[in-house]
Formats: structure tokens, sequence, C-alpha cells
């Protein structure tokens, strides 16, 4: 006769087969995780240095290279500038999750969380939202010293907070681009020369810097109308300065769906092979 032995549960540790963990329990763990990173930002703010300096960086060089050539005069461009880097700086903000994650993934931090008793798409979850940090002191930093330069919104309250509601919403879905980018680079050095070739023809070839695209060639035209950072930049300035917001709300929200139903099953799938 045969008995079976079985193992002990480990006291104050409840198991549950993954399959069996709930969309609630997922977003409890991922929300966990994410305070872990907020927590890492608070013992180490120079980790925020470069999001703290990068939107006055480039709020003073665009408006006082372009201000003139552009607009007329560096005041009237302000207002059409500073709706636009809301745009361009929820790019850039995303662009240090990758590479925190890659490290962390070095530093053999998922092999921990990977035999915890959590959701297994949990730690990734953590990392988007825990970097939220980092694109709320950039708006702030960035609308802030815009004010003191000069700028104002010219519409209600809750417009201005659609606006950047609308921003939010976009960068939490390119945060998973920057995800994957982070799960896919083979070190950490790599992942910012790898952000910036996806980034910078986003940015740059768009309406941010620019909101008459006429004035391009046609090729690049083109592709600034289909853009989605165009249509992000051109609804903020609806909703903060004014304007017609036609349906560059719609296309930026299914931009953002779009970007999150392919890059996150990716990175799951990125994520079981490297982690």
């Amino acid at each position: 006769m045969t008995t079976t032995m079985t193992k002990p549960a480990v006291a104050g540790v409840r198991r549950e087969p993954p399959g069996r963990i709930s969309p609630q329990r997922t977003m409890r763990h991922g929300l966990t995780l994410a305070w872990r990173n907020v927590a890492q930002l608070r013992h180490s703010p120079e980790k925020l240095l470069d999001t703290t300096l990068m939107p006055i960086v480039f709020l003073l060089l665009f408006l006082y290279v372009f201000g003139g050539a552009v607009a007329g005069s560096t005041h009237s461009y302000l207002q059409q500038l500073l709706p636009g880097l809301v745009a361009q700086m929820a790019m850039f903000a995303t662009m240090g999750l990758g590479t925190a994650l890659n490290e962390d993934i070095h530093r053999g931090v998922f092999d921990r969380f990977r035999s915890l008793p959590i959701a297994r798409s949990a730690p990734l979850i953590g990392s988007v939202l825990g970097d939220t940090v980092r694109f709320i002191i950039v708006m702030v930093v960035l609308v802030g010293f815009g004010s003191i330069l000069g700028f104002r919104f010219h519409t209600d309250p809750l417009s201005v907070l659609g606006a950047f509601a609308l921003a939010y919403v976009f960068y939490l879905a390119v945060c998973w681009v920057s995800v994957l980018v982070g799960l896919v680079a083979p070190s950490p050095e790599t992942v910012q020369g790898l952000a910036f070739l996806w980034v910078m023809p986003l940015t740059f070839g768009s309406s941010i810097l620019m909101p008459n695209t006429s004035t391009m060639p046609g090729w690049l035209e083109a592709w600034a109308k289909v853009n989605p950072v165009s249509h992000l930049a051109e609804a903020v300035r609806a909703l903060t300065v004014g304007g017609p917001v036609g349906n560059h709300v719609w296309y930026t929200l299914a931009w953002a769906a779009g970007i999150v139903l392919v890059t996150f099953p990716l990175a799951m799938r990125m994520y079981s092979r490297r982690a």
C-alpha cells in the first residue's frame, strides 16, 4: 500500500493556480508592485532629474528658436507649442521605463517575482502604473514653467482636465511599447538607442512644433496627418487653448487601444521568455 505525501503549505501564503487569479487580484498585485517602483523613486530622486529638466529644455529651445519664424512672436507661439509638447513629453516620459525594466531583469528581480504567488502580468502592470509618477512630474513642470513664460489656458477646467486625461491614456498605451523594447533589448545600454528609433519619427514627424503641416513635403505631410502624436497634439490644443476638436480625440483613443492590443500580448510573450 502506498501513501500520498503532500508538502505542507507555507504559513501565511495562499497559493492559487495562475488560471484562477481574478482580474481584481491581478490589479491588486500590479498596484502593490507599482508602489514598489514609487518607493524606489522616493529613495533615489536623482532618477527623476532628466524628467524634471527635459520639459524645461525643450520648451526654451523650441520657443526661442522657432517662435519668431512660425508665429511671429514667442508669446503667440507659446500658446501653440506647449499643448504640442504635452504630446511630445507623453512620448519621451516612457523611455526610462524600458531601461528600468531591462535593468531589473538583468539583476534577477523578475526571477523573484515569478516565484511569488502573483499574476504573471502583475510585474509588467506594476512597472507601467508605477511609472505614472514620471508622467505627472513632466506635466507639472511643463505647465508650471510654461505659465511662468506666459502660457494661459483659454478653455474651461473640465476641457483642460480632459486634455491631460487623454494624454495620460495615450501615455499608458505607449508605455507598453517601451516595455516591449525593454524586454527585447539585450542590455540596458541599448534600450535608449532602440527607443529613439521609434520615438523620434513619431514626435518630430508630427504637428507638435508646426501646427500647419501644409508647408511640409508631401510625403511628410501625409505621415503627419496619420501620425497618432499629431492627433493627440491637436486634441490637446483644442481642449486647452480653443478651436475645433474634430475627430482627434477619437483617433487618439483608437490608436491607444490598437497599441495596447498589439504590444501587450507581445510583451507578455517576451516576458515569459526573458524573465
